[in-house]
């Protein structure tokens, strides 16, 4: 398995990034998937869920800010993030909802404020 999150970056605060996730070694379509983050000196959190209905559900701290969605022709799911604030600054990994492993990299988002 594998899930390369791509397409961070430094944006000031009220930009926005579109987070993409490549997923390899799983059959991605029947998969429901998340974007976590890990903030310096927090514990990683869920953000955003898709299921494989595309059923979608946010945290609380990103609801109608985010959206999540995924190209299961393509293997790979997106984060649209507007309206980003300083403490959305985290390091995001996409992964699946059931058993997570291998969380790889993921990629830095940097909100100035």
């Amino acid at each position: 398995v594998e899930l390369q999150a791509s397409w961070g970056g430094l944006v000031q605060a009220g930009g926005c990034l579109r987070l993409s996730c490549a997923a390899s070694g799983i059959v991605f379509s029947i998969k429901g998937m998340g974007w976590y983050r890990q903030a310096p000196g927090k514990q990683r959190e869920l953000v955003a869920r898709i299921t494989s209905g595309l059923s979608t559900n946010y945290a609380d701290s990103v609801k109608g800010r985010f959206t999540i969605s995924r190209d299961n022709a393509k293997s790979t799911m997106y984060l649209q993030m507007n309206n980003l604030k300083p403490e959305d600054t985290a390091v995001y990994y996409c992964n699946t909802l059931v058993s997570p492993s291998n969380w790889g990299q993921g990629t830095l988002v940097t909100v100035s404020s």
